[in-house]
């Protein structure tokens, strides 16, 4: 079973496609082809670079940043109430149709 997820790129597009249940969604975006994930770090919360913002619909049915992404995310470019690490995102069959919209620049 899949989980559909949209990733909206800065300038507009919109990618979807399916994301296996257990993978990240920093991962599912990399096997999507989105340019606007860098996961220059792998996926080890050690940088910023897959900053994404995940509206409070799907917040809601997240975990909430732990203190190492929290301070990951002091790092990133414009941050705000929405914003997530995609490696911290393990995908579930509760998030298919998540919408994840990605930042002009990634730190």
């Amino acid at each position: 079973m899949s989980v559909e997820v949209t990733f909206i790129e800065a300038d507009g597009r919109k990618i979807t496609g399916p994301a296996t249940p257990g993978q990240s969604l920093m991962r599912a975006a990399q096997e999507l082809g989105v340019a606007g994930i860098l996961a220059e770090c792998g996926g080890m919360c050690a940088c910023s670079t897959c900053h994404c913002y995940i509206g409070a619909e799907w917040s809601a049915k997240l975990d909430p940043p732990d203190d190492m992404e929290d301070g990951m995310l002091e790092l990133a470019y414009d941050r705000t109430d929405e914003s997530r690490l995609s490696c911290q995102i393990t995908v579930v069959p509760e998030l298919d149709g998540l919408v994840a919209r990605l930042p002009e620049r990634q730190a």
